[in-house]
């Protein structure tokens, strides 16, 4: 998966010619007339996945944390499991494992937690990440010297929303999925735009990458019993191999590398920031606020096709802001911009809001659970665009 990417970036560094050819292709090629491209590869879907689950069972079989299953094909649905095999949640064996000898329940209440996690992700990704993508983010993404600084920056703001609502809603509906064949998976995401540091962040964004990260390699390279400088130095580390596993490419390095020293800053800020443990709203607003901005611009680099293109919205939007066109822009998108700011509004407020309307869901009747359900599908349908939208994290 990155020797393409390692021999390029030594070729850049030595200027030196050294070539990577995919032998099987190359052999294919010659013993079956076949036509593969040798200069590529063809990555299975949701490697990263599943390699990640595949380690956590050796790792917690060689720490005396597990079992060996007894039956192969245990350990085959394990991996397999089809609802989040592809774009995970990241499930250990510890916790799926011991579900496959469990007879199957679902009670009424799970079932109609199932279909609301299901409908809530087809939303997210279709109404909200699919329609923002389509809509603004691409075009602007593809060509910001063609845009004004405003729309450059309402692109970024817009991205930051999708991916979210991409990413967490095949989540929502992996885990509805699973629910309704009797497995339960764990929690994924927490609202992470409004955590109020990086630190924060990262215990409500992919929860479950970022605990495999602590777990297996932070911990495994010291974490924090040697010393500051070592505990700084790991937290760099993992997250720089965290934006590593993302793709071969040196935007997630830069992604990670940020995350990285976001994570050291906020640890050396803790150390002497005197208001750590004191309520103050206007300090947790502000630090909600900055934390934000921090990610926003770090998904640049995750996003962009190149630094070129990170670059040129930079400068479009620190020089090219354009107030004059404001008015002009919001109305031009204003069925887009409605949308980003409905979906930020409900992703900003209070927990026991969002619990409200689901559990009103669940407590009603099926016949009214077939209502609403019917009626999202027409919606989704109508919405829908003509174009596939493959989820992001499909590509990882």
């Amino acid at each position: 998966k990155y020797s393409y990417f390692f021999i390029d970036s030594i070729n850049r560094l030595f200027q030196t010619h050294l070539e990577v050819v995919n032998i099987f292709s190359k052999w294919s090629n010659e013993l079956t007339g076949s036509h593969f491209d040798i200069s590529t590869i063809i990555l299975p879907v949701g490697i990263s996945f599943f390699t990640f689950q595949s380690l956590s069972y050796t790792l917690d079989i060689y720490r005396n944390k597990l079992k060996p299953v007894k039956n192969i094909l245990d350990y085959a649905l394990f991996v397999s499991f089809f609802p989040q095999l592809i774009s995970g949640p990241i499930v250990r064996a510890a916790a799926f494992i011991p579900q496959i000898n469990h007879k199957y329940n679902l009670s009424r209440a799970e079932m109609g937690y199932a279909i609301f996690l299901i409908l809530n992700g087809l939303i997210k990704k279709i109404i909200v990440a699919d329609f923002i993508s389509i809509n603004l983010v691409d075009r602007i993404f593809d060509s910001p010297l063609s845009y004004s600084g405003f729309e450059n920056l309402m692109a970024v703001y817009a991205y930051t929303l999708q991916i979210y609502c991409d990413f967490s809603g095949y989540t929502d509906i992996a885990t509805g999925v699973a629910l309704l064949l009797g497995f339960r998976l764990p929690v994924n995401f927490n609202s992470p735009y409004k955590a109020t540091s990086i630190r924060d962040f990262w215990r409500r964004w992919h929860i479950s990458l970022s605990t495999w990260l602590r777990d297996y390699l932070y911990i495994s390279l010291g974490g924090n019993r040697k010393g500051k400088f070592r505990t700084y130095l790991n937290l760099f580390l993992t997250m720089l191999l965290g934006g590593l596993w993302h793709g071969a490419n040196i935007r997630f390095v830069i992604w990670g590398t940020l995350h990285g020293l976001g994570l050291v800053v906020n640890r050396l800020w803790d150390d002497i920031n005197p208001l750590r443990n004191k309520s103050n709203r206007f300090y947790r607003l502000i630090s909600i606020v900055l934390t934000f901005h921090f990610v926003a611009f770090a998904w640049m680099f995750f996003r962009a096709e190149d630094i070129n293109s990170v670059l040129s919205m930079m400068a479009q939007i620190l020089h090219h802001f354009d107030f004059v066109q404001i008015p002009q822009i919001i109305t031009g998108y204003k069925t887009v911009f409605l949308i980003i700011g409905f979906a930020y509004l409900i992703h900003w407020l209070p927990a026991s809001f969002r619990e409200t309307y689901r559990g009103w869901f669940i407590q009603t009747p099926v016949v009214a659970k077939v209502a609403v359900a019917v009626l999202t599908v027409f919606i989704l349908y109508q919405s829908k665009s003509s174009a596939l939208q493959p989820f992001i994290y499909f590509q990882f």
